[in-house]
């Protein structure tokens, strides 16, 4: 079975063809990075306009690198939730579009879910039940897995996600956007025990996050406590000086991602773990975690670097399992922020 696939989340267009679930015939990503960059960060706005520009010549080059056209898809999904409501609209427009009018069933994804999906596209079988740990952008979450489609939450960010983190971290920085492989491109070459940032491991059996405060302590390290905009932008390091506080920052986030997801085993009984999200591409969080895991002797599937991100491969992937189940959407399906 061929599913074309969309994803419009957030800031990257993305359309891609799996056959079964399980084979990529392709997946096609167009970037914002470029758009945001000036602004440290993804303005809604100039998002979905990008998404209403790219979406269509995407879907196409989909079809292209797939070596097919619309008569040979059996299905159409979609992202409907979370995300940018804005952007999240133009995807699902696409696709109700798309459904409607080839008479294909629709299939409403979760953006989170799907991405622990990118485990089964490792060419890996997870062992399951497994703890699942999503660090992107916007969420940073802890599923207790059984199945593609069997999740359950077991913990959350209370504030900001760990993306997010290395997004104004990197702002601060001056490392430009997106933050996460600007900060671990500048930490190579820094010392992480350099700064002495806190970390946020909440109450004792609590399997939340908390990135907010270790931004902060980056920012008032760099720049004081009554920093102004101003100072911000006036700001001058070293390249060592950045390196140094690049490293320790990722330290202190990899410290816990991986600290809370070993206890989130523990407590689970679980027989394996799954990393994806855009965070899950970080090499110091994928190596952390076979560390952490492997004194308990859990098999540890790493989504693929190039999944990690927005992609809608992950997508068209659990959806082949949701249409199996018989779970498709009716064109009245609603996007969900």
């Amino acid at each position: 079975m061929r599913i074309l696939g969309i994803e419009s989340s957030c800031d990257d267009t993305a359309c891609a063809v799996v056959e079964d679930g399980e084979r990529i015939l392709s997946n096609v990503v167009s970037s914002q990075d470029k758009l945001h960059e000036r602004f440290g960060g993804i303005v809604p706005e100039i998002a979905c306009r990008a998404h209403i520009e790219n979406i269509l010549p995407v879907m196409q080059q989909a079809l292209d690198d797939a070596g097919l056209d619309f008569s040979a898809v059996d299905a159409v999904a979609v992202t409907m939730t979370p995300g940018l409501i804005g952007a999240l609209l133009v995807g699902l427009a696409s696709a109700k579009a798309v459904s409607w009018a080839l008479d294909l069933p629709l299939i409403a994804v979760n953006h989170l879910e799907a991405h622990v999906y990118g485990a089964w596209l490792s060419g890996e079988e997870p062992a399951l039940p497994a703890v699942s740990l999503v660090a992107s952008g916007g969420h940073t979450v802890l599923y207790l897995t059984e199945g593609p489609l069997s999740h359950r939450v077991l913990g959350s960010t209370t504030d900001d996600a760990a993306g997010e983190a290395f997004d104004k971290v990197a702002n601060v920085l001056k490392l430009g956007f997106p933050g996460g492989p600007a900060i671990e491109r500048a930490a190579r070459s820094g010392d992480p025990e350099a700064v002495r940032l806190p970390r946020a491991w909440l109450d004792r059996d609590t399997l939340d996050f908390s990135f907010s405060g270790v931004k902060t302590a980056v920012l008032y390290h760099c720049l004081g406590q009554n920093a102004s905009r101003r100072d911000m932008e006036r700001a001058a390091y070293t390249p060592q000086f950045v390196a140094d506080v690049a490293a320790s920052f990722q330290e202190a986030v990899v410290e816990v991602l991986a600290g809370k997801t070993r206890l989130a085993a523990e407590k689970t009984g679980a027989s394996g773990v799954i990393l994806g999200g855009g965070v899950g591409a970080n090499n110091a969080l994928r190596q952390r975690l076979l560390s952490e895991l492997s004194p308990l002797g859990l098999p540890v599937v790493l989504t693929p670097p190039e999944l990690c991100g927005d992609n809608a491969a992950m997508v068209a992937g659990l959806a082949y399992h949701l249409h199996a189940a018989g779970r498709t959407a009716p064109l009245s399906v609603e996007a969900r922020p």
